[in-house]
């Protein structure tokens, strides 16, 4: 996947499409992507972000970048975002689903229209943009789906998040043996905690320790984008995180969502 690829089958350049761009692991993938040469398509909620980012990369790497202002935690968002895409002739061979976001407490307690956006932005939104992009890319496109090491395990005070996340990785992986034939690779990622990026400065500050401890924005990527190269599968970035995965199998199941939350506790 590395460098721009165009599909003789369409009007014009090929584009990697990167959601959650404006921030966080999101800005991390269409920067690595741009230095790869991919065009992008960089979708977020935030326009002035956005604009910044594209500017950047315009002018330091040499990229085609088209901002689009969308908001993906709304019914039917992935389907509209698609449709938006069409009508702009702008021809995706890369889907990086990365937007996401995580609301801890209890599940009563919480708002239950914000976890419901969870669900439309880390599951719905998804599921309709894979869907509906997905045909152009058979033969010559990839998919990255940033899950997290959460959906490997419920996690009390983290029910709906743990949840989409379980939801999005087993998606991923079922797709990707579907798909082998066709030459569409699928990665699935799950990383733990990321550290705190200086460019949101909201996330700097005291944080609560994990287990498996803090990665690296570009670690996380550069894993990613390798086993791209390779054809796909599943990263775990970071061997601590591994070996938690590889431990959970040797507890009892109704054992680990009591441990979880003890860990987990607001």
């Amino acid at each position: 996947m590395a460098g721009q690829r165009d599909d003789p089958r369409a009007p014009g350049p090929s584009y990697a499409l990167v959601t959650g761009a404006s921030r966080g692991l999101g800005r991390f993938f269409a920067r690595a992507l741009a230095k790869r040469q991919h065009n992008l398509v960089i979708v977020a909620r935030a326009q002035d972000k956005l604009e910044s980012l594209a500017d950047e990369l315009r002018s330091s790497v040499g990229v085609m970048v088209e901002p689009v202002a969308f908001d993906l935690a709304q019914p039917g968002a992935g389907l509209r975002l698609a449709q938006e895409l069409q009508a702009r002739e702008l021809h995706i061979n890369l889907l990086v689903n990365n937007a996401g976001f995580s609301e801890r407490g209890d599940f009563i307690t919480l708002s239950l229209e914000r976890q419901l956006e969870m669900i439309y932005l880390q599951n719905t939104a998804v599921v309709e943009l894979t869907y509906q992009l997905l045909p152009a890319m058979i033969e010559a496109g990839g998919i990255i789906n940033v899950s997290s090491m959460a959906g490997f395990q419920p996690v009390p005070y983290a029910a709906i998040y743990s949840a989409t996340k379980s939801f999005l990785t087993t998606f991923s992986m079922a797709l990707r043996e579907e798909l082998r034939p066709t030459g569409v690779k699928i990665v699935t990622v799950c990383p733990g905690r990321l550290r705190a990026d200086p460019e949101d400065v909201e996330n700097v500050g005291k944080r609560q320790k994990v287990p498996g401890g803090e990665q690296g924005h570009e670690e996380v990527v550069n894993e990613t984008l390798k086993k791209l190269d390779q054809g796909g599968g599943l990263v775990i970035p970071g061997r601590k995180n591994r070996l938690i995965v590889r431990g959970q199998r040797l507890i009892s199941p109704n054992a680990v969502p009591k441990i979880v939350a003890r860990l987990s506790r607001p």
